[in-house]
C-alpha cells in the first residue's frame, strides 16, 4: 500500500460566506494541489471537504497521514465522534441530527477506502504544507469575489 500525504485547509470570509479549500498530496517527491470554491458555506464545510477532496483524489487505497488545522475535523475522527454518529443513526448525543452529514458520510466513505492517520496541527503556524493550503483555500475566495 502506497503511503502518501495529505495535508488540507478550509476557510470561509464570513461564517456563513463564501469560502475555500485547498489540499497539498505528497508521495515521495511528487506533490499535487487541488482547490476549490463555494460562493455560499461554512468553515467546518469547507475542512470537510478538503479532506474528502484530497482522499478521493487518490487513485487507489493508500496509507495515508492527514493533517489537518481542523478540531472539528481532527476530533470527531480520533475521538469516536464520528463512529458514533454513525452507530446513532446520524444523531448526535443530544439526539439532534449531525451537521454537515453529507460530507460527514462521504468523508467516511474515504476512510473505509484508505488507511487514514489523522494529525492535528497548529494553523498559521510553522507548518508550510497547512500554510499553503491555507494559502490555496484563501486564494479561491479571492479568486472568485469578482
Amino acid at each position: 500500500m502506497k503511503q502518501v500525504e495529505v495535508y488540507t485547509d478550509g476557510a470561509c470570509s464570513g461564517n456563513p460566506g463564501p469560502g475555500g479549500w485547498g489540499a497539498v498530496l505528497r508521495y515521495g517527491v511528487a506533490e499535487k494541489e487541488l482547490a476549490g470554491y463555494q460562493p455560499e458555506t461554512t468553515n467546518n464545510r469547507m475542512e470537510l471537504t478538503a479532506a474528502i477532496q484530497g482522499l478521493e483524489a487518490l487513485k487507489e487505497p493508500c496509507q495515508v497521514e492527514l493533517y489537518t488545522d481542523s478540531q472539528y475535523l481532527s476530533k470527531a475522527i480520533t475521538q469516536g465522534w464520528l463512529q458514533g454518529w454513525k452507530k446513532n443513526g446520524w444523531k448526535k448525543s443530544d439526539k439532534k441530527p449531525v451537521l454537515n452529514v453529507d460530507l460527514w458520510q462521504a468523508l467516511d466513505v474515504q476512510l473505509a477506502r484508505h488507511q487514514v492517520a489523522i494529525h492535528w496541527v497548529k494553523g498559521h503556524a510553522d507548518n508550510a504544507y497547512n500554510n499553503r493550503c491555507d494559502a490555496l483555500a484563501t486564494g479561491q475566495i479571492a479568486q472568485n469575489r469578482g
